[in-house]
């Protein structure tokens, strides 16, 4: 952001130059070829363009900052008619100086009442006074603008930041809830859960605290936790998976697709029933196709196996992450639950 500003205010500092140098230069090259007369040059083009540049700058860099755009507007345009009154009495003085100077030599000529010298003068001078209002009133609002973008990517990163803490000890909170279900049962299953959730812990800690990460590290990460949820469950319950082989890696948002994993084992098993759960990813280019199935065994309001922010978790990440570029939609039957996430991870 700040590169951005010095950088913006090196181009409007070249682009005034520029634009003053060829304003002042332009009445010279108009009378090449031509009997080259540099009073005249001063009198009628220099000087003029000397009152116009105070004018301008003088509002640009202080009259409209210290009263105009602080509500002081009666005061700011006093103050202006006075400067364009001052610039009207001296171009008078001016123009009698360099008229004596003219008539030394030449015979006396008439010329139009100072009222109507008045009316060019007084309208010659808003102008600039007209394009430096402007100009700062545009300046203005694309600062304004920069800054509401900025506070927007700051306000969108910490809601990220936010989602992400929220989503970690959602994640723990499921994992614990199996180990505690295998303590009793199985001791050294138990053992192995406490070491895996160890490494799955360590990927959530330290590889996906950034933006983005390696699909294959995260494809990685979902089959240690679809093995990890698998322990918990018995024979009756049928769990498979099939991700892709990747031959280009992909950059994804950490994270994404946990919760749909989470949901279809806290919905999906059945201490009773059979069931089945299946996940599948598929690669299309840019795009990544993650589907879940599972047998859905509606729960009732005493199980708190989960807090169930985790699809809500997912939606409003998508929204941040990938607006416009992800298809996300759920089905679910009394006998089935099926959740489709489509996203496009093209710039």
């Amino acid at each position: 952001m700040n590169d951005f500003i010095k950088n913006n205010r090196l181009f409007t500092a070249f682009t005034h130059v520029l634009v003053w140098a060829v304003l002042f230069s332009l009445p010279y090259l108009l009378s090449s070829g031509q009997s080259f007369d540099l009073q005249k040059i001063i009198e009628h083009s220099w000087i003029p363009l000397a009152f116009y540049a105070v004018i301008f700058y003088l509002n640009y860099f202080f009259l409209i900052d210290g009263f105009l755009f602080k509500r002081k507007v009666i005061l700011y345009f006093i103050i202006n008619a006075l400067l364009i009154a001052f610039f009207i009495w001296l171009k008078f003085q001016l123009r009698d100086f360099f008229m004596e100077e003219d008539q030394n030599d030449a015979p006396k000529i008439d010329f139009p009442p100072k009222r109507f010298f008045i009316y060019i003068d007084t309208l010659s001078l808003i102008i600039p006074l007209i394009f430096s209002i402007t100009l700062r009133i545009y300046e203005r609002w694309v600062k304004t603008e920069a800054e509401k973008k900025e506070s927007k990517n700051t306000q969108l990163e910490s809601e990220l930041q936010h989602l992400k803490y929220q989503l970690q000890p959602h994640f723990f909170f499921n994992s614990l809830n199996n180990i505690y279900s295998l303590v009793d049962i199985s001791p050294e299953k138990a053992k192995e859960t406490i070491h895996s959730l160890s490494i799955l812990m360590r990927y959530l800690l330290y590889e996906s605290n950034v933006e983005k990460v390696s699909l294959k590290k995260e494809i990685e990460f979902m089959k240690q936790y679809i093995e990890l949820m698998d322990l918990r469950t018995s024979e009756k319950t049928i769990v498979k998976a099939d991700f892709p082989v990747l031959t280009e890696d992909l950059q994804v948002a950490p994270l994404l697709f946990i919760s749909l994993i989470e949901n279809a084992f806290k919905h999906g098993v059945s201490a009773v029933k059979y069931s089945n759960i299946y996940f599948s990813m598929q690669i299309d280019g840019q795009k990544i196709r993650f589907e879940t199935k599972n047998s859905n065994f509606k729960k009732n309001d005493l199980d708190k196996s989960g807090s169930g922010i985790g699809l809500k978790n997912i939606k409003k990440r998508l929204e941040l992450l990938y607006p416009e570029k992800h298809l996300f939609k759920i089905q679910e039957s009394d006998e089935l639950f099926t959740a489709q996430l489509e996203i496009n991870t093209q710039k």
